[in-house]
């Protein structure tokens, strides 16, 4: 921090004075976005309490994840969403119910700290206990440039989700890979999965795009809300 003074006892006066108030304000400022932190902004809701039939599977809340344990920033198997969001995938889930379907989601909104504690596990090239089961056939070394791990997630700005579809009894439909496999099997154009599984993710984005999803192309399990209401805002406050 540099504070600018000019000579002589009446400049360098006012000018202390000037940086004890930018000061005070600064910290005051500080506290104030730490505290924001903490608390979920009014414009969140629980998804569950909104999507009729949802079923929430929060992988990042226990150990059934690529990283093998709880994640920073979630204390409760929860699904957070922007109203908008979870208004949205309300409406798909009544147009799938008439199918017999219905949603289960992985991860909802993801707080920053969450994406910084992907960040560092990824830099530890020791750390590969999910590998079996979630990275078989990527070289850990290769997750940022393959694009599998990023500093910053859509997730965090509360407009996207993760999830699948399941049969009335809580089945999943099979999409040809499992949720969060790294691989270009994943993609939801993928050629290499069986043609069930093809026919399976056509009808999901499908499903999400009729009302407002947009899709990404690397993971048949990931959809944004076009008109997302925080496009430049990454949110960090826990889930519980």
């Amino acid at each position: 921090m540099r504070i600018w003074a000019e000579r002589g006892r009446r400049g360098s006066f006012h000018h202390s004075q000037f940086a004890i108030r930018w000061l005070a304000v600064a910290l005051t400022a500080s506290f104030s976005m730490s505290a924001s932190a903490q608390n979920r902004p009014a414009a969140f809701v629980d998804a569950a309490a909104v999507v009729p039939g949802l079923i929430v599977d929060a992988r990042y809340a226990g150990a059934h994840n690529f990283v093998g344990r709880p994640i920073d920033g979630y204390e409760a198997p929860r699904c957070f969403l922007t109203k908008p969001a979870a208004d949205t995938l309300a409406q798909v889930a009544r147009d799938l119910a008439a199918q017999g379907l219905a949603l289960k989601v992985f991860d909802c909104y993801r707080p920053a700290r969450a994406v910084a504690n992907f960040v560092h596990w990824a830099h530890d090239l020791k750390d590969t206990a999910g590998k079996r089961e979630f990275y078989p056939e990527v070289d850990k070394r290769m997750l940022f440039r393959d694009g599998y791990i990023s500093s910053r997630s859509g997730h965090s700005r509360g407009s996207t989700v993760d999830l699948t579809l399941v049969h009335a009894d809580g089945g999943e439909l099979d999409m040809g890979t499992p949720f969060d496999f790294f691989s270009p099997r994943s993609w939801p154009s993928s050629p290499g999965v069986s043609p069930q599984a093809r026919e399976n993710r056509a009808l999901f984005a499908a499903a999400m795009r009729t009302r407002g999803f947009r899709p990404y192309p690397k993971e048949w399990w990931h959809f944004t809300l076009a008109h997302e209401p925080f496009p430049d805002t990454y949110f960090d406050f826990p889930v519980k």
